[in-house]
This record gives C-alpha cells, sequence and structure tokens, in this order.
C-alpha cells in the first residue's frame, strides 16, 4: 500500500488529523521507566497503545534517538507500530538533505533500515538530492516548506522573482516533483495565513502541521488555512503537548486525555 493511500485510509477510518510526535527525551520521561532495559522504547510503547485509537500518524524525531545511541531503540518503535497497529504510518522525522550520492544513502536508511513510511527532506539542495527519496513510489517525501520556528522568515520569507522562497518551494513540490502522488509539504499551525497561501498553491499536496501546542499554534486557524477540500489534508502534530502531559505513572493515560482533546478540537473545524 502506498503511503498516500495509507494516510488515507487513517483520515477516515480514525476520523484523526492527529500525530503524535514521538520526541522522547531520557530527562522528561517518568522515573520508574528508567530502570528498564529499554526506557526509551518502553515509553513509546505505552504512548503508542494509549494514543493509538485518536491518531493518523506517529512521528519519531531521530536526534532523540541518535543522540543516545538508541537507534536500536527508535527501530523497535517503528516495529512495533507496524506490528501492532499496521494501518497508521510512521513519519521518520529526520530531515535530511545531501547531494545525490549521499541522499540515496539517507533513503536507505529512512526506509529500508528503519522501514519508516515517509520522512522528512530540507529541499534547498535541489531536486537532484530529493529525487532519491521520490524514487520510492510507496514511501512519503515530506519537503520543509514554511516551517514552525521563529527564524523561518530568516531565509523562507525571502523573495524568489515574484513570490516568497517557501512560496517558490509549495509551486515546485506541487507542480514538478509530485509526479509520483507521493510529496507532503512542512507548513507550521504557527503561520496561518502562510498555510492558507500554501494550501491555495498546493491543493491536492498534504501537509505535516507542526506548531500546535507547545508551540502555541491556534488550531482553528490551522484547520480553517490548511485543509483540503475533503476536510482532510494534514497530519496535525503534538509532540511535547501529549507525550509529556503528565510525569508520573499515569503518563499514558494523560496522554491519551491530550491526544482525544486535541483530536477532538481538530475535528470541530473541518
Amino acid at each position: 500500500m502506498s503511503f498516500r493511500k495509507m494516510l488515507e485510509d487513517a483520515w477516515a477510518g480514525q476520523n484523526s488529523l492527529v500525530c503524535v510526535g514521538l520526541d522522547t527525551d531520557l530527562k522528561k520521561i517518568p522515573v520508574h521507566l528508567l530502570s528498564a532495559e529499554r526506557p526509551i522504547f518502553e515509553f513509546n510503547k505505552a504512548i503508542v497503545d494509549a494514543t493509538a485509537e485518536m491518531v493518523c500518524a506517529f512521528k519519531p524525531q531521530i536526534a532523540y534517538y541518535a543522540a543516545r545511541a538508541a537507534e536500536d531503540q527508535l527501530l523497535a518503535t517503528i516495529s512495533y507500530i507496524h506490528d501492532k497497529y499496521p494501518g497508521i504510518p510512521v513519519i521518520l522525522d529526520a530531515k535530511r538533505g545531501d547531494i545525490g550520492a549521499t541522499a540515496e544513502l539517507y533513503a536507505q536508511e529512512a526506509f529500508i533500515r528503519y522501514g519508516a513510511d515517509a520522512v522528512t527532506v530540507n529541499p534547498y539542495l535541489g531536486f537532484d538530492s530529493v529525487e532519491p527519496f521520490l524514487r520510492y513510489e510507496d514511501k512519503g517525501v515530506v519537503l520543509l516548506c514554511r516551517t514552525s520556528n521563529p527564524g523561518a522568515k530568516d531565509f523562507q520569507d525571502l523573495r524568489v522573482g515574484t513570490q516568497t522562497l517557501y512560496q517558490h518551494i509549495a509551486m515546485t513540490v506541487s507542480e514538478k516533483w509530485n509526479s509520483r502522488g507521493n510529496a507532503m509539504l512542512v507548513v507550521g499551525a504557527t503561520y496561518p495565513k502562510e498555510l492558507a497561501e500554501v494550501r491555495e498553491i498546493a491543493p491536492d499536496v498534504p501537509f505535516l502541521v507542526p506548531g500546535v501546542g507547545a508551540q502555541g499554534g491556534d488550531v482553528e486557524a490551522a484547520v480553517s488555512n490548511g485543509k483540503d477540500r475533503a476536510g482532510t489534508g494534514m497530519v496535525i502534530n503534538s509532540s511535547r503537548g501529549i507525550i509529556y502531559a503528565s510525569s508520573g505513572k499515569d503518563f499514558a493515560e494523560a496522554a491519551r486525555c491530550e491526544a482525544m482533546k486535541l483530536r477532538d478540537e481538530i475535528n470541530r473545524f473541518r
């Protein structure tokens, strides 16, 4: 099954646009898990089991695993999701971007080593750096466009002819790079006006939307400006706001409550 079909089925079957970000920091997980042989995996497993009913995707951020030499726990997390919740796609947040030969290896890392269903990619080296990822037709390639961080404007708002750089990226991805139908765009909830602009430029491209929850993005504005004609087209990510809802032994139940709350709030505005 292609990533796009998997995502569409998850939107419909789960009635959700929520993505839970598995940004698992050993400094923040409950103390009682630290004595486990694989504490990151045990935390993730509990979060996944608690929230799977409410989500359309999970998104582990690779830095939290690589910095701890915990790639085995990342692989175990992705394998667990695929085995127990095969209808829910996994987006590996790696933001890879390099010349073609290196990009081919990064694509193998994401799709073969880890078995991710999609990966985030930096487009700023151009098409030859992205094409090795796009070549995996059944996988998703999530390209940075208008990111949610405050410094996004430093470069992404620069003019390229009559457009801003992020508008040019959106147009290029929508009209040229998405020939296989497996591309997505990252557009932050913290910039609702830009969400609307990118949606107009790329009406049929799904968005990965970070920035709600801890970053303060407004859910109503994000959904109103980013949804597609079908009322879907968005994977709205929340990481810290869900997975660290409690630091106690009730952390999984607290995460479930926050995921449910976010799902229901998003659905009010679809």
